[in-house]
């Protein structure tokens, strides 16, 4: 008997998320699969982290990716969201 993924669930055949599960195992994979389309010690725009987020995912919202990448820690950002980078893994 073979399980499915449950990250290839969320994942179109492009490696871009189409959704974000509630389970937090499942969901911080994802986040961490996104967090490696940020090069480690590049500083970043709130501009160009949307950018690329939208680019990785399929359902609108890069807004919630980019705080859900805050939130799990796999990127810090400035107080004031002037400038963003990739935490050491």
């Amino acid at each position: 008997m073979t399980s499915k993924d449950p990250v290839a669930a969320f994942l179109d055949a492009e490696g871009r998320l189409t959704g974000l599960p509630q389970k937090h195992t499942v969901r911080r994979a994802l986040l961490a699969l996104l967090a490696e389309k940020f090069v480690p010690g590049q500083d970043y725009t709130e501009k160009q982290v949307n950018a690329i987020c939208d680019d990785w995912h399929t359902f609108g919202d890069y807004f919630v990716l980019r705080r859900e990448l805050v939130d799990e820690g796999f990127l810090c950002r400035t107080s004031n969201g002037s400038r963003y980078w990739r935490t050491a893994d």
